[in-house]
């Protein structure tokens, strides 16, 4: 289905709105207006309005009760946003030298001027990388995403070994913390304890072990 993209093209709030939706979405199949006003900045009067105006143009559909979920063009939109996103944390790591916990926010600010042609001089000065600094994956081009097949961390016990494979947060103090314990993306770990009722897991990382509690266990997912 061909869509006139002069009348669609998105604003920049809008394309925000859509990215967050979709990350939203990653967890939950519909997203209510209470979980996108904590994520976005804004004040709870201006979602639904905003939503009204996505829902008019067929990015959003509502569903009754629940909240809303992204249209197949909605998630076209969201996808190249996100796109557009993690390639700049990734340049902003990895050419300007910023910090993980330092990128998401910057990015947040820089993105809005971003288009395809300085997002892809970016991918290319970067080695075209599949995944942004936290390790989540970036869309291709054409919105693909690589395949990832992960678990989050709560889910294993006693034994497991793996990769760290993303870091689902961008809270830069636990950003920081997460990198103070050594937990970046690709560090091989095994489990080497874990108390009940939701208790601290001790981890061992080649000679070194940690101690994390729940709170973090949610935020690390791994293959």
């Amino acid at each position: 289905m061909e869509h006139n993209r002069d009348t669609l093209e998105p604003s920049t709030a809008m394309r925000q709105y859509l990215a967050e939706i979709y990350r939203l979405q990653e967890d939950s199949p519909t997203v209510s207006t209470t979980s996108l006003a904590e994520r976005l900045d804004v004040s709870p009067p201006a979602i639904p309005r905003m939503l009204k105006r996505l829902q008019s143009v067929g990015y959003v559909k509502h569903v009754p009760y629940q909240g809303v979920e992204l249209t197949e063009l909605g998630r076209e939109e969201a996808l190249q946003e996100i796109r557009r996103h993690r390639i700049l944390e990734v340049f902003l790591v990895n050419v300007m030298g910023f910090t993980w916990d330092e990128a998401h926010e910057h990015a947040d600010g820089l993105g809005a001027g971003l288009n395809d042609q300085l997002t892809d001089r970016m991918a290319e000065m970067t080695g075209f990388p599949q995944r942004c600094p936290h390790g989540e994956p970036i869309p291709d081009a054409e919105g693909r995403l690589p395949e990832i097949d992960d678990v989050c961390l709560v889910n294993l016990g006693v034994g497991h070994q793996g990769t760290i494979s993303r870091v689902r947060t961008h809270e830069p103090e636990k950003l920081q913390y997460i990198a103070s314990l050594g937990l970046m993306p690709s560090t091989g770990f095994e489990i080497v304890a874990r108390a009940p009722f939701n208790g601290p897991m001790r981890l061992r990382l080649g000679r070194d072990e940690v101690v994390i509690g729940y709170e973090l266990m949610k935020s690390l997912w791994v293959t």
